[in-house]
């Protein structure tokens, strides 16, 4: 998982969450299907918070852009 999480790309950045900023991350699991991590982090550690395969349900079709609602 941690080389899926070095080659990808930060697609939304949440700076204000509590207990720490987080981001989601854009990638590709071993399989090759298109993952999102939300990642978060404390300066020191990374903390894995969820991750799923996205679906057009929520996002465009290129699964970076989120859908406005």
């Amino acid at each position: 998982m941690l080389s899926r999480l070095e080659n990808g790309e930060i697609i939304e950045d949440y700076p204000t969450d509590f207990p720490n900023p987080s981001c989601l991350v854009f990638g590709y699991s071993v399989a090759n299907k298109v993952l999102h991590v939300v990642v978060g982090s404390n300066g020191d550690m990374l903390f894995i918070i969820t991750a799923c395969f996205p679906t057009t349900e929520k996002f465009e079709a290129d699964l970076k852009t989120r859908k406005v609602r």
